[in-house]
């Protein structure tokens, strides 16, 4: 089955996690950077949940805890994450259940994050440790965070020409790919000066 790659706005918005254990806590950091509003619920969590997070129910999953969600990550037991899935599919809430392929609606790639660019890489679910190391071989290759910086700062300022100026799809990346080259021909020239 194919799927649809994005990438979710998810800032404010109510995300729950199922599940207490390092798995669970492994998630939590990229979803406060994305600005989630947090749920955790599970009978016991670990140290780096609990100083983490500060909404915790430490229970066991109930089919209310869906309740105003727009995200589930299931990061518990094989039956605990099928229980989740049946619930969110029923309310219509993507589920990425952790390393369970059979229960996700929603799968997480491995993920480079560069300046203010964002790659991630997926394999339908089906090979995640191959996924990892695709997005290490991508992290070795790409630009440092300060050369992204200045891609991202470029290719703005050329976005809102292209669009001012009314510049055709078909033109708009050669005309970066030349822009970018000139980042690096100007770096090389103003070194010998």
């Amino acid at each position: 089955m194919a799927l649809f790659p994005t990438f979710l706005k998810l800032e404010g918005r109510r995300v729950l996690i199922v599940g207490g254990g390092p798995v669970a806590a492994s998630k939590v950091a990229a979803l406060q950077r994305a600005g989630a509003e947090l749920r955790v619920v599970a009978p016991d969590v670990c140290d780096a949940i609990d100083a983490a997070v500060s909404n915790i129910a430490r229970r066991p999953f109930v089919p209310e805890d869906l309740d105003d969600v727009w995200f589930v990550v299931a990061a518990g037991p094989p039956d605990v994450n099928q229980f989740v899935a049946m619930e969110a599919e029923r309310r219509r809430v993507f589920v990425n259940a952790v390393d369970d392929p059979s229960n996700a609606s929603a799968y997480l790639g491995g993920v480079v994050e560069r300046g203010g660019a964002t790659i991630a890489i997926s394999t339908d679910g089906a090979a995640p440790a191959l996924a990892g190391l695709l997005r290490q071989a991508l992290d070795a290759v790409l630009p440092t965070g300060d050369e992204m910086n200045a891609w991202l700062a470029r290719a703005r300022e050329m976005r809102r020409n292209w669009r001012a100026q009314g510049t055709p799809m078909s033109s708009r990346r050669p005309q970066l790919l030349d822009a970018l080259n000139a980042l690096y021909d100007h770096t090389a020239t103003g070194a010998g000066q």
